[in-house]
C-alpha cells in the first residue's frame, strides 16, 4: 500500500497495522537491555528502539510499548543500565523479552552504586536516569540523560533486522 499524506494528515488513509510492521522492520537497529535494581530485584526490558540524540548535553532514547507491565516498575529506579548488546547475545535479549520473572536467572550482571545494571560482553554501556517521558501512540518515548559511559570490546552489536536477529558482515569502511 502507497499511501501520500497531506501536510496535517487530514484525510490520510488508514495504514495497515501489519503492512506497517513489515515496513518498519526493514530498518536493521541495535539491540539494548534496559535494567535497574527495584525494590531489590533486578528488573529489565529488551529495547530495539534504542537512539543517540545529543552530545551536549549526553542524552540517549528508546521507546517503550505502553502496555509494557515491566516499564512502570523499572521507571521507579534511580538510575537505569544501558547496555547495548553484542551480536553473540541473541539469546540474552531473548531471555530479556521472556517472563519477568525469569530475565535475569542465570545471567552475569553489574549493578552500580544507584542500582544501574549493565551486563558484561555489551559492545557498550550506559548509565544514566529518565530525563524525560513522551507519549508517543501506542509507545512512550524514554529520554535519558547519560551519567556515564563504558566502551566494551571491539565485538559486533546484535541486530535486530525484519523480527529476527542477525550479525554485521566486515564494514565496507568506517567513515571518518
Amino acid at each position: 500500500m502507497t499511501a501520500t499524506l497531506t501536510p496535517d494528515g487530514e484525510g490520510a488513509p488508514e495504514l495497515d497495522p501489519h503492512e506497517l510492521r513489515d515496513a518498519f522492520a526493514a530498518f536493521p537497529s541495535g539491540v539494548v537491555a534496559v535494567a535497574a535494581v527495584v525494590d531489590g530485584a533486578e528488573v529489565g526490558i529488551a529495547a530495539s528502539s534504542f537512539t543517540s540524540i545529543s552530545l551536549t548535553p549526553a542524552l540517549v532514547a528508546f521507546s517503550v510499548a505502553n502496555s509494557s507491565s515491566t516499564w512502570p516498575v523499572l521507571r521507579r529506579a534511580d538510575h537505569l543500565g544501558l547496555s547495548v548488546l553484542a551480536s553473540h547475545q541473541d539469546r540474552v535479549c531473548r531471555q530479556l523479552a521472556g517472563p519477568a520473572a525469569e530475565r535475569f536467572a542465570g545471567l552475569e550482571a553489574r549493578v552500580s552504586e544507584r542500582g544501574a545494571v549493565t551486563l558484561p560482553d555489551a559492545v557498550a554501556s550506559f548509565h544514566c536516569s529518565v530525563e524525560r517521558e513522551i507519549e508517543a501512540g501506542d509507545h512512550t518515548m524514554v529520554l535519558l540523560r547519560l551519567h556515564g559511559v563504558e566502551d566494551g570490546d571491539s565485538a559486533s552489536p546484535l541486530v535486530f533486522h525484519r523480527s529476527g536477529f542477525e550479525r554485521l558482515d566486515t564494514p565496507l569502511r568506517r567513515a571518518g
